[in-house]
């Protein structure tokens, strides 16, 4: 039951903090960068969760995302032009986006697995930034030019600092709950020294 109940609340979560990302505001002070909640709960998914789990968070995260950021332009000399709107980023990149990502971050499950929660910070890190940085190369090369001003870096470096310091929380609440129900995020170091020392018990 826990190998179900966790991972559908760590969905859940996630969801939900994309959903209310529109309610967090863009700081003035620091360029409107803005804390963006989510991508450290995609990086702790990604380490918690077998495979076949991530590509399903990965897949569901990616596609709400996708619909809650969709811009539609129609008064562009393109869309005038064509007479048809144009979508900035096109459904379904954040999918692929997200699934290449989190298939990434998976590759550090083992050493997340031995209680190295730094692997969570850095990555929550990561996953912001390339986020961040993917989604505005996508949307200069659909409107033809690309100006890396200073604003820009603010805008995504400013976002994988606070993912980094939002991280630790992110990770003590989400560990909890997982002993809480009984879900593995964790190596027992006793099983790990047992696999270790079988081959040598057996001579």
């Amino acid at each position: 039951m826990a190998t179900l109940i966790f991972p559908a609340v760590l969905i859940l979560a996630t969801l939900l903090a994309e959903a209310l990302q529109s309610l967090v505001p863009a700081l003035a002070s620091l360029h409107g960068a803005r804390v963006l909640l989510f991508p450290a709960l995609l990086a702790y998914g990604s380490l918690a969760l077998p495979l076949p789990g991530v590509l399903l968070l990965a897949f569901v995260a990616g596609m709400f995302w996708n619909l809650l950021t969709l811009q539609v332009v129609t008064t562009s000399a393109t869309a005038v032009a064509l007479k048809a709107p144009l979508i900035e980023i096109s459904t379904g990149a954040h999918i692929f986006l997200f699934g290449v990502l989190c298939t990434l971050m998976h590759g550090m499950r083992p050493l997340f697995l031995r209680g190295r929660w730094e692997v969570h910070v850095v990555l929550a890190g990561f996953c912001t930034a390339t986020l961040l940085l993917v989604e505005y190369l996508l949307l200069n090369l659909r409107r033809g030019g690309f100006d890396f001003s200073s604003p820009v870096w603010w805008r995504i470096f400013v976002p994988a600092l606070a993912s980094m310091l939002l991280a630790p929380v992110i990770y003590a609440f989400f560990t909890l709950l997982a002993h809480f129900v009984g879900y593995p995020v964790r190596e027992d170091p006793r099983e790990s020294r047992r696999s270790l020392l079988s081959p040598v018990e057996g001579l």
